[in-house]
């Protein structure tokens, strides 16, 4: 139930991080002019770049802790509260874990290569136009399955 627990706080987190960069973050930056836009991007993502301790527990620890719920779960519970976990484990796994590591962090660190100082404004908004959209698209995606996973976590410690 301990690790339960922790997951279920953990993919919360994360959800609010995705949801906040779905709802303030990004239409916060979206007016930024495409130089601006880079650099103001640049910076955030710097801070989960270098590792950020807190930011990498929550992250990392959030995949680990369900994955072991998932493990554990498969020994101690049965039925309809297994499929809820089950459920919950794949769709965090599959539709918020994955898609980050297959298309927003390839697209944050092309992103961070840019220098856009000595980038003229045809090659920033160029470089802005490959990121912002599809970054954008895969981040609502995981802000809904974060949010899906946390509330099938939430019915089951509520049925446990």
């Amino acid at each position: 139930m301990i690790v339960l627990t922790t997951a279920t706080l953990l993919c919360s987190l994360v959800a609010g991080l995705v949801f906040a960069f779905a709802v303030v973050v990004m239409p916060g930056i979206r007016n930024l002019n495409d130089r601006d836009f880079i650099r103001a991007f640049q910076v955030m993502d710097r801070v989960i770049q270098n590792n950020q301790p807190l930011f990498m527990l929550v992250w990392v620890g959030s995949a680990v802790s369900l994955i072991a719920s998932a493990c554990l779960g498969i020994t101690q519970v049965e039925g309809a509260n297994l499929v809820l976990l089950v459920a919950a484990t794949c769709a965090y796994l599959f539709s918020v874990q994955l898609p980050t590591i297959a298309i927003n962090i390839p697209l944050n660190n092309r992103l961070q290569t840019l220098n856009v100082e000595v980038m003229d404004e045809t090659d920033r908004q160029l470089a802005r136009d490959s990121f912002e959209t599809r970054w954008n698209r895969w981040n609502v995606i995981r802000t809904l399955f974060a949010c899906l996973t946390t509330a099938m976590l939430l019915i089951l410690l509520l049925r446990l």
